[in-house]
């Protein structure tokens, strides 16, 4: 049994009681019997209309609450289609009150949804309105009025923040590029021209529209100054080029060159105003002094020749280096040829570079060769055998492979250009193959030349006869002083006999024509040889000749050492 039950058996036991005592007390009064209906239907009445008082309120309180539902579920069913939410279900199984409950307090939490998501849209349509003004562009399309889901919100808020990151990237950008015109303005010594213009230079970097076509036009702003910046440059460049070789030909001195040195750096438009004013002077300057100026562009032409390889037939094609009849028209060929030999020289740098690097190291390999032949290197040594040593094992390594990259690059460059590269008029390997004819050509010449001077040497020695020497300082029994031999030799040459050695003069001159026989045969000897020496290297040939020069340098390294200790030998027994 409910408590309240029980509380309304209590109450009907009372009221029972309350009749009964009443009933009591009418009797002890004496209160007759119409009296007493009279007064129990007045308590009848009273306790009647207490509790009609009583269930009407009731009756009222059930009416709220269901209105109080009704209306909730009303608000509901609008708040879950406006966020876009499913529908408010009742539970089963509850009372009016408890469903009012959830009813009032679910409306309250729509309520508040409802509101945050009014209030975000508010937030994201001021930032909104801010970003189109800073950037000019259309705001984005929601319905301003309706409540947003949260789908919108979210598609909403990540548009507002790709637009916010643009708006940065556009802020940084015309920073940067109005640093830019700032600076180009400056160089050019220009003040802005057009209301654009103005705009951003004057305006407030954070009032400034940053439109697409405004970022537009800032691009275009920039890149006409920087071309005009870029002209302005190349025309001071061009001017400082031109000063500077006139300089250099007329021949000024460092002190009025010194005191045009700040124009020679800056490029702005006093710069470019004070450059013309000098390539007018010079060029005044140039027209008095035609000669000596035309002789310093033939000078710097004959520089250039030689820094390109021209052969002679090449240096001969321009005619007008051999003109002495100085005019004007003389002058600007002789400009024109100088720009063009510039011209062709950086061009192709990189192969006159590694040509010139070639030409160096053959001039190191051949003084190294000459060394290597010089007994007199041995005299004062201090280490430089050792270093000639490490030369020319640098040399065989460098040289081949020098050779080999440069004739890459000389294919590559003749596959470019659809023609020959010539050094002194010939192709490169035939340029290397007369270096190295050149070479054994001397060598062979030199070769000759000495077994000539043995010959002849020979050939005195037995018609006058030699002095000889032991190496050693100790003379062993029965050799000669070197008195004594000469003592023989005059009593040769006097025509006398001694016992066991000498020649009459007929002797003597039959002796001498079989001398020069013997020397004529191994003179044709060495001629043969040489006409018979193979010349025909290619680059692998070449490299052999290097392996080669390692093999002869030793030998001669142990030869001249031999000799040296020889002669040093002969000295000290001269000595003695």
């Amino acid at each position: 049994m409910r408590r309240s039950e029980v509380h309304a058996a209590a109450s009907v036991t009372c009221l029972n009681k309350a009749l009964a005592r009443l009933k009591d007390i009418w009797e002890e009064i004496g209160i007759p019997e119409d009296q007493r209906l009279q007064r129990t239907d007045a308590v009848q009445k009273h306790i009647q209309s207490l509790l009609d008082m009583m269930i009407a309120e009731e009756e009222a309180l059930k009416r709220r609450l269901l209105n109080s539902i009704e209306t909730c579920h009303k608000e509901l069913k609008t708040l879950c289609t406006e966020l876009q939410l499913p529908p408010f279900e009742e539970e089963d199984g509850c009372t009016i009150l408890q469903l009012e409950k959830d009813s009032r307090t679910r409306l309250e939490v729509m309520r508040k949804h409802k509101q945050q998501r009014m209030e975000d849209l508010k937030a994201l349509l001021a930032k909104d309105r801010e970003l189109c003004r800073i950037m000019c562009c259309t705001p984005f399309g929601i319905d301003q009025d309706a409540v947003p889901s949260l789908e919108e919100l979210k598609t909403y808020r990540s548009y507002l923040d790709d637009l916010t990151k643009e708006k940065e990237r556009r802020h940084d950008e015309f920073v940067g590029i109005k640093s830019q015109i700032i600076v180009c303005m400056d160089d050019l010594e220009r003040s802005p021209e057009t209301s654009f213009e103005r705009d951003v230079m004057c305006e407030d970097e954070d009032v400034f529209c940053l439109s697409t076509d405004n970022i537009a036009a800032l691009r275009l702003l920039l890149s006409q100054l920087e071309e005009h910046k870029a002209e302005n440059e190349q025309c001071c460049s061009a001017h400082r080029t031109k000063i500077q070789d006139l300089w250099d030909r007329l021949q000024i001195p460092q002190e009025e060159r010194e005191a045009f040195s700040e124009h020679m750096v800056k490029s702005k438009k006093k710069n470019r105003d004070a450059l013309e004013a000098e390539v007018q002077r010079l060029d005044v300057l140039k027209m008095k002094s035609m000669k000596s100026f035309i002789e310093a562009i033939r000078a710097e032409i004959s520089l250039f020749w030689e820094r390109c390889f021209y052969s002679q037939e090449q240096c001969q094609a321009f005619v007008s280096y051999h003109d002495d009849n100085f005019t004007e028209e003389l002058l600007n060929l002789h400009e024109a040829e100088v720009l063009t030999l510039k011209k062709y020289y950086e061009d192709h740098r990189e192969l006159f570079d590694g040509v010139t690097k070639w030409k160096e190291n053959w001039t190191l390999f051949l003084e190294l060769d000459r060394k290597a032949n010089d007994p007199s290197r041995f005299n004062n040594r201090g280490g430089n055998l050792l270093k000639e040593q490490k030369q020319r094992t640098d040399l065989q390594k460098s040289l081949p492979k020098l050779e080999k990259s440069l004739k890459a690059q000389i294919d590559l460059w003749e596959q470019e250009h659809g023609r020959t590269f010539r050094v002194d008029g010939q192709t490169f390997l035939e340029y290397v193959q007369q270096q190295w004819d050149l070479h054994h050509s001397e060598k062979e010449k030199e070769k000759v030349e000495r077994q000539m001077k043995k010959s002849k040497q020979t050939e005195e020695d037995m018609l006058y006869g030699t002095s000889i020497r032991t190496p050693s300082k100790r003379r062993m029994a029965g050799t000669p002083t070197p008195g004594k031999v000469r003592k023989m030799v005059l009593l040769q040459g006097l025509g006398l006999r001694t016992p066991g050695n000498g020649k009459t003069p007929r002797a003597l001159d039959r002796n001498k024509e079989n001398i020069s026989h013997l020397s004529r045969n191994a003179l044709s000897g060495v001629l043969r040889s040489q006409d018979s020496s193979d010349r025909n290297f290619s680059i692998n040939a070449v490299g052999v000749s290097y392996s080669e020069f390692a093999v002869i340098s030793a030998f001669c390294f142990a030869f001249s050492f031999t000799t040296k200790s020889q002669e040093n030998t002969m000295l000290s027994g001269k000595s003695d």
